[in-house]
């Protein structure tokens, strides 16, 4: 059975750029090149229920989050295509959905639509269009998507405490005491994370720096958290650890 691919970008030279693209996959993909804007792309949405959509974030009339928000059809796969927009990014990624960058590399471009396809008996979550929704909003404080095997979680930036490298794994430590293990690296979490209080303190290691009770220099030093949690300082990160703490 062929996989239904809609690709929605307001310049038809591009819709029909990406059709060849896919089409030169070897994927079995029944491809539609029919939204050009917000209003068709939610009509094409609700007509042919497509199971991946390739979805161009800025139009003429809205935006790609406008057809998130707008149509009821919601059973798909969705992947971003935009030019580098640092704060539409960072809300993608926070919300654990998949995009790739203008101009289109055939290769980034195939890994996307193949992680689509293995992802297309899973049940769609509508929680992750919805963390999406508030995370493009400014002035609201970030959320985190975070999926297990099991399930997906979404958490507040602010009640994660302390995050553990598990080999390809991280676990999450929040407030609540809740503990939540994510089969990506820390060092995603690391970079995604920049800016938002967190910091590096051990390769294995990354904290909340909000939480951080006192530093004790036994034992090659040590940070204790607020939970209770003793995080081990390297060494190399110790001035710039102290230097983070004062610009808090």
């Amino acid at each position: 059975m062929s996989t239904k691919v809609l690709i929605i970008d307001d310049e038809k030279p591009t819709r029909t750029f990406i059709r060849k693209m896919l089409e030169s996959f070897d994927l079995n993909l029944n491809i539609y090149i029919d939204g050009e804007n917000v209003q068709s792309g939610i009509e094409a949405i609700e007509d042919i229920q497509p199971d991946i959509v390739l979805l161009d974030i800025q139009m003429p009339d809205g935006n790609g989050f406008d057809v998130l928000r707008n149509v009821k059809y919601k059973n798909f796969e969705v992947i971003f295509i935009t030019a580098f927009q640092e704060f539409a990014v960072q809300a993608i990624k926070f919300s654990a959905l998949d995009y790739i960058l203008k101009p289109i590399d055939a290769e980034e471009l195939h890994t996307a639509i193949s992680n689509a396809i293995q992802h297309l008996d899973q049940k769609k979550e509508e929680s992750q269009f919805n963390v999406l929704q508030h995370n493009i909003q400014p002035q609201h404080k970030r959320k985190l998507v975070l999926k297990t095997q099991e399930s997906i979680f979404v958490v507040e930036i602010d009640d994660i405490v302390h995050c553990e490298a598990d080999k390809n794994y991280t676990f999450f430590y929040l407030h609540d005491g809740k503990k939540i293990l994510v089969s990506k690296t820390l060092k995603d979490y690391d970079t995604m994370l920049a800016g938002f209080s967190f910091f590096r303190v051990h390769q294995s290691h990354l904290i909340n720096l909000n939480y951080v009770e006192r530093y004790d220099k036994h034992d090659g030093g040590s940070v204790i958290l607020k939970d209770g949690s003793s995080i081990p300082l390297s060494p190399a990160k110790k001035e710039q650890f102290f230097k983070s703490l004062d610009q808090l």
